[in-house]
């Protein structure tokens, strides 16, 4: 079993600055990053914009501190950040296990 944590950014540094957060603390093994447009309302008035889209792979143990590094550094007002945990096959668990494993 592994989590994954989803978070859209208004720009592509936003996102890889967070990318690095994480990966840094070890709280993830992987991430990505992905263009995408958005389609929402918010604060009365209909939106579209590009957004940034990072897909974290981590552990189910690590994902309240992945959540966690996300929020604390996550540019919006109010920031959209959703997890679930997954299966993968056996020889990717243990990869994000390793990743996420503190460095000797």
């Amino acid at each position: 079993m592994i989590a994954i944590v989803y978070s859209p950014f208004p720009n592509f540094k936003s996102a890889k600055v967070a990318a690095r957060r994480l990966l840094t603390a070890r709280a993830a093994a992987c991430a990505n990053i992905l263009k995408s447009r958005s389609f929402y309302e918010w604060k009365g008035a209909l939106q579209e914009t590009f957004e940034f889209i990072l897909i974290a792979k981590t552990t189910p143990k690590k994902k309240k501190a992945a959540i966690a590094l996300i929020k604390k550094s996550h540019p919006y007002e109010l920031p959209d950040i959703l997890s679930w945990n997954s299966t993968a096959i056996p020889e990717f668990e243990k990869w994000v296990i390793q990743g996420t494993k503190p460095r000797k």
